[in-house]
């Protein structure tokens, strides 16, 4: 039984242990006895306890016994294999691995076969224990549950408790992961600074990546690669700037409307159809972007004797700020709504007219709310991918005329990792160096973003 299966049969040995508790303690309320809990709360009592720990317990031996049998593996690999220059434990696994799955390329060395049978071996066992172990503690747990039961029994109480522990738990897995991710970025970003100064990196101004067969060919800037990551940053910038100046001042202002003045059936149909551009896939804005919005541009911009790219800033970025929209016009809806109604009453009483009201009471109120507002929309054109690579094009110029062509840093990173690299080159490890320092970037954002919400915030009511 695999670990999907064992999964289900935990969970359906769950569902048992529910209907069963609470059946118990529907029959102890029957028979006259006063219960602690409601009924449902003994029957996700037995439930969680019979499902948790097995789960828990699934998850660490499947994890596990994949780690022990690489190791039990590599006792196969003789000896004068460990010396040869070329040696890679990851190949060597890869090659035992594909055995193992049935995946043969060409004759294999006998010791590769004698571990994948080793493995499949192990691997028979695992499933075996596993299924034994996994169930047997799923039904023993449920078990010991189902004869806690009883009307005096704080069933409520043990259900938040484990409760408790899973939200804690989903929050402690969530940021080991987070950090998991940073750490993987920052070691090979310390392999590219090992290979590219620090220096050129941050303050070159030419991209011109290349892989090292390529830079040995001769080709590209005189056969060598460039790694100035200045006009990459530039060209996030630039369309930011362009995303920004139609998303802010649009969505901000839609959403004033919609929480001061608009009608209450006039809000119901305008939200709605304003959030349903959220959902729109960015492939589709980068469609529109560049079969509509840049020949548009390109032509007005060559009637009115403008040199302008078929490929654009402009383009991306107004197609990137309409998709913008309505993340600021929601948050800020949102925000805006929540000013308590005496502030207005109190400046309605003092003889403000609702304009007033807005500009001098309510959107002082609500800035905090409305600047996170903005650097989520930041954030957003920031690491958006789709429209600047079917818009924008994927030329690192350096330029801020918003009519050419330019590249972003996360356009340039899904431009490196497409297709087969090679991991020990440069040019590779250049896209964790940019994604490096968009984490920096994004860092720094809501760090400014914390420092203006901590300085402007207000307590109300």
């Amino acid at each position: 039984m695999n670990s999907f299966s064992l999964a289900i049969a935990v969970l359906l040995f769950s569902s048992g242990y529910f209907l069963i508790g609470s059946r118990a303690s529907v029959a102890h309320r029957a028979s006259g006895r006063r219960l602690h809990s409601l009924p449902h709360y003994y029957g996700i009592y037995a439930g969680l306890v019979a499902a948790i720990p097995a789960l828990l317990l699934l998850a660490v031996l499947a994890i596990g016994d994949d780690i022990v049998f690489r190791s039990l593996a590599m006792d196969f690999v003789p000896d004068e294999v460990r010396a040869d220059k070329d040696y890679s434990e990851v190949i060597v696994l890869a090659r035992i691995t594909n055995v193992v799955d049935g995946i043969n390329f060409g004759e294999q060395p006998q010791w590769v076969y004698d571990a994948a049978a080793a493995w499949k071996g192990w691997d028979a066992n695992s499933t075996t224990v596993k299924t034994v172990t996994v169930l047997s503690l799923s039904l023993v747990g449920g078990l010991i549950a189902y004869r806690q039961i009883n009307p005096s029994f704080r069933s409520r109480n043990a259900v938040e408790r484990i409760l408790m522990i899973v939200l804690a738990g989903s929050s402690a897995i969530a940021i080991f992961t987070t950090i998991g991710i940073v750490f993987s970025v920052v070691f090979e970003s310390l392999r590219f600074f090992a290979l590219v100064p620090v220096s050129e990196f941050l303050f070159g101004t030419t991209w011109n990546p290349q892989f090292e067969g390529a830079e040995r060919a001769g080709s590209g800037q005189m056969g060598l690669a460039t790694y100035g990551s200045v006009p990459l940053f530039a060209g996030t910038f630039l369309i930011s700037v362009v995303a920004l100046c139609v998303a802010v001042p649009v969505g901000l202002f839609s959403a004033i409307y919609l929480s001061e003045y608009a009608s209450p059936r006039m809000r119901a149909l305008i939200k709605p159809v304003m959030e349903l551009l959220a959902g729109v896939p960015t492939v589709v804005y980068g469609f529109f972007a560049a079969l509509t919005v840049a020949p548009f541009i390109r032509a007005t911009g060559m009637n009115l004797g403008l040199d302008v790219a078929s490929e654009s800033a402009l383009a991306a970025g107004l197609v990137m700020g309409i998709m913008i929209i309505p993340f600021v016009s929601s948050l800020s809806d949102d925000v805006i709504n929540a000013v308590p109604q005496a502030l207005r009453d109190a400046a309605y009483g003092l003889g403000s007219t609702q304009s007033e009201t807005v500009r001098q009471v309510v959107l002082p109120a609500a800035l905090p709310g409305v600047v996170a507002a903005v650097l989520l929309a930041v954030s957003r054109a920031v690491g958006e991918t789709m429209i600047v690579v079917m818009a924008a094009g994927l030329a690192a110029n350096l330029s801020l005329n918003p009519l050419d062509a330019v590249t972003t840093v996360t356009s340039q990173i899904v431009t490196i990792l497409v297709g087969d690299q090679e991991f020990e080159s440069a040019k590779t490890l250049s896209a964790f160096a940019l994604a490096l320092t968009l984490i920096v970037i994004t860092l720094a954002l809501n760090f400014v973003a914390l420092q203006i919400v901590k300085k402007y915030r207000e307590q109300y009511d």
